[in-house]
C-alpha cells in the first residue's frame, strides 16, 4: 500500500524546488570487468629438500650467530652487526614448533623478496625454556638461512633489537640479481 502526501506537503515541495534544474546525465558508468587477481607463487620448500650438501650436524651455533657468503665486504657485515642497516620486515618465531617455524620462515623470506627487503630481523628466541640443553629454534634458524641463496649473511641482533634471540638477515639485492641473470658471458669465455 503506498503512503499518500498529503496535498499541502506536496505543494511546499514544488514551491521549494520550482527553480531546481534537472541534471543532464549522459547515463551510468558501464560496468568495467576487473582484472582477474593474479596470485602469489606457491610458498617453495626451503633447499634443504632439494639435495643440499650441508648437513645440520656440519653447522655448529654458538651463543653468538654469524654468518657471511663469499664476497660480502667486510664494511657491510660491521653495519649488519652494529645494526646500522635498516630492518624492512621482522618474523617473530619463538613458541613455534619447528614445523611451523619452518614454513613460516620459507614463507616470510619469499615476502621479502617481494617486497624488496634489504634487511630482516628474525626472532628465534634463547630457548630458556628449551627442554634440551640448547636453543633448538635457534639452532634450526642458523641452519636454515645458510641453506637459502638470497640470504648474503646474517648475525645476532644489538642487545636492543633481542640480542642473541634474534639475528639481523642481509638478503640479496634484487635489483642486483635481475643484472647478474641478464648478463652475458664475453665472447670467447664460459
Amino acid at each position: 500500500m503506498k503512503k499518500q502526501v498529503p496535498p499541502a506537503d506536496l505543494a511546499l515541495f514544488h514551491e521549494q524546488v520550482q527553480d531546481a534544474q534537472p541534471l543532464r546525465e549522459a547515463g551510468i558508468e558501464p560496468y568495467r570487468r576487473r582484472p582477474p587477481p593474479i596470485p602469489r607463487p606457491r610458498p617453495l620448500e626451503l633447499p634443504e629438500d632439494a639435495g643440499v650438501t650441508l648437513s645440520e650436524s656440519e653447522v655448529e651455533t654458538h651463543e653468538c650467530l654469524s654468518f657471511a657468503r663469499p664476497g660480502v665486504q667486510q664494511r657491510v657485515l660491521a653495519d649488519l652487526r652494529r645494526g646500522a642497516i635498516e630492518v624492512g620486515l621482522e618474523v617473530d618465531l619463538h613458541g613455534l614448533t619447528v614445523e611451523i617455524a619452518r614454513r613460516v620462515l620459507a614463507e616470510f623470506l619469499i615476502e621479502c623478496g617481494h617486497r624488496r627487503v634489504r634487511c630482516a630481523r628474525i626472532i628465534h628466541g634463547k630457548g630458556i625454556r628449551s627442554s634440551s640443553a640448547q636453543p633448538v629454534l635457534k639452532q634450526k634458524v642458523n641452519y636454515w638461512l645458510r641453506l637459502h641463496e638470497e640470504v648474503l649473511a646474517f648475525c645476532s641482533a644489538t642487545r636492543g633489537d633481542g640480542g642473541t634471540g634474534a639475528v639481523y638477515c642481509l638478503l640479496r639485492n634484487p635489483n642486483k640479481a635481475k643484472r647478474q641473470a641478464g648478463k652475458t658471458a664475453p665472447a670467447g669465455r664460459p
